[in-house]
């Protein structure tokens, strides 16, 4: 299978949303840089870095048979001539025989542009909450 070429890092994470909503590993795959420096952590997971263990990362989301629909919202974006960082929401519907709303999560992609195309080197989603996209710091959090 060719190596999709991804013009932008909105591509890139275009395709990355589509490949979870799909439960399709190899589409998943094709949008991470293939170097074994990128890193994936899943909300309250640990730091899983390079090749192997991120795949088997989504291997093992993919094969749990739950599907889920995203909308994403509130991007903020940073952008340089070879790297992107997004900070999104995440706004996830479990589908099912109800859809149901799940717990909003932040997640901090960044992409790296090698040559033409983006790819992911770094996806770190971690748990939100109603209300996440607020800018006041919550009197809860540590750092």
């Amino acid at each position: 299978m060719k190596t999709p070429t991804f013009l932008t890092p909105y591509a890139a994470e275009t395709a990355f949303y589509e490949a979870f909503e799909k439960t399709d590993l190899e589409a998943m795959m094709a949008v991470w840089e293939a170097n074994e420096t990128i890193v994936c952590v899943h909300p309250l997971g640990p730091r899983l870095q390079g090749l192997i263990p991120v795949r088997k990362s989504w291997r093992q989301i993919f094969t749990a048979a739950t599907r889920l629909r995203f909308h994403i919202s509130d991007v903020h974006s940073l952008f340089e001539e070879h790297l992107a960082v997004h900070v999104v929401f995440e706004n996830i519907t479990v589908l099912g025989a109800e859809e149901q709303p799940a717990q909003p999560i932040i997640a901090t992609n960044i992409y790296r542009r090698r040559g033409e195309s983006w790819h992911m080197i770094l996806h770190h989603a971690s748990p939100g909450s109603a209300g996440s996209s607020q800018r006041s710091k919550p009197s809860g959090w540590v750092h």
